[in-house]
C-alpha cells in the first residue's frame, strides 16, 4: 500500500514558495547560500526587462516596411474632360448644380465633386447624370450629344 497515511499533514503553516528576487544585492546572498547548500540555482536574464513590446524599433520598421510594400493605388478619379462636359451640358440647359442635383437625387456637393474632377466614379450617378444632361459621359465620345430613346417597331 501507499504511505499517504502516515503522512503528516500541518494545519495553520504557510507553504514554502520559490522566492523571486528583484535586486541583485537579494541575488547574491541567495545564490550564495543555495550553492553552499548544495542546490542547483538558475538565474534568468529578461531580455526586453522593463521596455514597452509594442514599441520596439525593430518592430516598428519590419511593419513599416511591409506597408511600404503592399502599397494599394488610390482609386482613379473622374477624367477632365467628363467634368467640362457636364458643366457645359449644364450651362446649355441653364441648370444650376442644385437643379442637376434635385433631378439625379444626389447632393449638390456630388455634383460638384463630378464637375471639378474630384469624385471617384459610379456608373450609377454617371448613368442619371446622362439622362438629365443629355450628354454622353462615359465611353470614349464623351460631351457627344446623346440620341434619343430607341424606338421598338
Amino acid at each position: 500500500m501507499s504511505d499517504d497515511w502516515d503522512a503528516k499533514v500541518v494545519i495553520g503553516q504557510k507553504r514554502q514558495v520559490a522566492k523571486v528576487t528583484k535586486k541583485d544585492s537579494d541575488l547574491n546572498g541567495m545564490t550564495c547560500a543555495a550553492r553552499r547548500t548544495g542546490a542547483v540555482v538558475a538565474t534568468d536574464k529578461k531580455v526586453s526587462g522593463g521596455a514597452n513590446k509594442a514599441h520596439q524599433g525593430t518592430d516598428h520598421q519590419r511593419i513599416a516596411k511591409l506597408d511600404r510594400e503592399n502599397e494599394v493605388a488610390p482609386p482613379s478619379k473622374i477624367a477632365p474632360s467628363v467634368g467640362k462636359a457636364m458643366q457645359t451640358a449644364r450651362l446649355e440647359l441653364k441648370l444650376t448644380q442644385k437643379d442637376v442635383a434635385q433631378k439625379v437625387n444626389e447632393k449638390p456637393s456630388v455634383i460638384q465633386d463630378y464637375e471639378s474632377s474630384k469624385a471617384i466614379p459610379n456608373a450609377q450617378i454617371l448613368g442619371k447624370l446622362e439622362r438629365v444632361l443629355g450628354v454622353k459621359l462615359r465611353g470614349s465620345d464623351i460631351g457627344k450629344k446623346l440620341d434619343g430613346p430607341k424606338k421598338t417597331t
